[in-house]
């Protein structure tokens, strides 16, 4: 749990007055958590980040550490071993994670969103003991497996087919594109039941590593976000017991809908903290070169490249923080979410090629972190819904209110 003995045990100084965007209009409690996940990205993050990236190493320890600290199942029960807070803390911490490791941030997103997420709201009790308990303190995550070779955007269109045979289910077929393919001790997947009822007969799964018939494919070799592993899972007659559904039979597509526009403010936070290092490393730089004379930070083009660049962030982020605030209150936000996505991935790639420029043949080169950041920022209009994708939810929304 996030208490402030998490703080003071890593030694942190919770009151610094360094300057973190938009402290001002949270609680305490989001106050205390954001300086916490800064200084712990500092500390913990930013002094391997470049080795976990140029290694492909997965951060096992730190991704204990947030567990210790409760960075791993944020908006989970305590009963279960989670945090205990709402959205717009996880939010902030994805954020300020991200900032330090996006791999990290990557990686506490699919487990805090994507797998416990609905395990956490669909599941029964059984499955919670099982399959929540244990997964909340970094030593164990969990995947999220939607995507086909043949089916991304169309999540409705499941080839992978699952089949009750007395007391088990059999699954076959493949996903792929799956973070934390390697590391995950579980993973929830998607497959249809019933191919006649297309989308409404698609059902949700609980499989767990070491399945009879469950084996991966190769790790991809990535652009950018190396730390995690992403692979195929294939399932060849794979048995799982029948009490592994996860819902209802035919509830797997709403399952996977509303998982997603939760994981949305995830990744939107994710591209939050890529575009505040990007940021960061221009204005540090912008410091300290001298050009004719002074700083480039003088120069009227620098500080026009800074100030797009703040404000797309600050943009991105109050949309975020405002999906996040919505799904707390318990209102819709699917447009919402859609929207923060949109606007902090493409904030993300916008701050990250500003940075670059600004830094100018530094930050082509890897002695810097700036073309690291623009790497990551990249995946983050894709992943969880293409930036077209988002176009078509946000649109689709906004016609359904205004034609009611």
């Amino acid at each position: 749990m996030f208490t402030l003995r998490n703080t003071a045990k890593l030694g942190l100084n919770l009151w610094s007055k360094r300057s973190i965007a938009s402290l001002s209009a949270l609680s305490e409690t989001h106050q205390m958590l954001q300086k916490t996940c800064r200084d712990f990205a500092d500390n913990e993050l930013i002094p391997v980040a470049a080795k976990i990236d140029r290694e492909h190493l997965y951060p096992a320890e730190q991704i204990e550490k947030m567990g210790e600290l409760g960075l791993m199942a944020v908006a989970i029960d305590e009963k279960y071993g989670g945090t205990g807070l709402d959205y717009l803390a996880y939010a902030i911490a994805m954020e300020e994670i991200s900032r330090g490791c996006a791999s990290a941030g990557v990686i506490m997103s699919v487990n805090n969103s994507l797998y416990l997420g609905p395990v956490d709201r669909y599941g029964n009790e059984e499955q919670k003991q099982k399959y929540v308990v244990g997964y909340t303190d970094g030593k164990k995550v969990g995947c999220f497996a939607l995507s086909e070779p043949g089916n991304g955007s169309d999540a409705g269109a499941a080839s992978t087919v699952a089949v009750l045979k007395g007391d088990r289910w059999v699954l076959n077929g493949t996903k792929c594109w799956i973070t934390n393919a390697y590391e995950a001790e579980s993973a929830v997947v998607f497959a249809t039941t019933d191919k006649s009822l297309k989308h409404k007969g698609i059902s949700a799964f609980i499989v767990p590593r070491g399945a009879s018939g469950f084996t991966l494919g190769k790790k991809e070799d990535k652009l950018g976000i190396r730390g995690s592993s992403t692979a195929q899972l294939i399932f060849e007659d794979c048995e799982i017991p029948k009490e592994n559904l996860l819902g209802e039979p035919g509830f797997g597509f709403k399952i996977a809908m509303q998982t997603l526009d939760a994981g949305r403010i995830g990744i939107a936070s994710q591209a939050l903290g890529i575009a505040q290092a990007s940021l960061e490393c221009a204005v540090d730089y912008a410091n300290k070169r001298i050009a004719f004379g002074k700083p480039i930070s003088k120069l009227q083009a620098i500080q026009q490249k800074i100030a797009d660049m703040s404000l797309n962030l600050e943009s991105a982020r109050l949309l975020t923080w405002r999906a996040a605030w919505l799904k707390d209150n318990k209102k819709p936000y699917t447009k919402e979410a859609a929207m923060a996505k949109l606007a902090a991935s493409e904030a993300a790639t916008f701050c990250s090629h500003q940075c670059i420029q600004v830094l100018g043949g530094m930050g082509y080169v890897s002695d810097m972190p700036a073309e690291r950041h623009y790497r990551d920022a990249r995946i983050t209009e894709i992943y969880e819904g293409t930036s077209e994708i988002q176009r078509l939810v946000i649109a689709g929304q906004i016609i359904k209110e205004l034609s009611a």
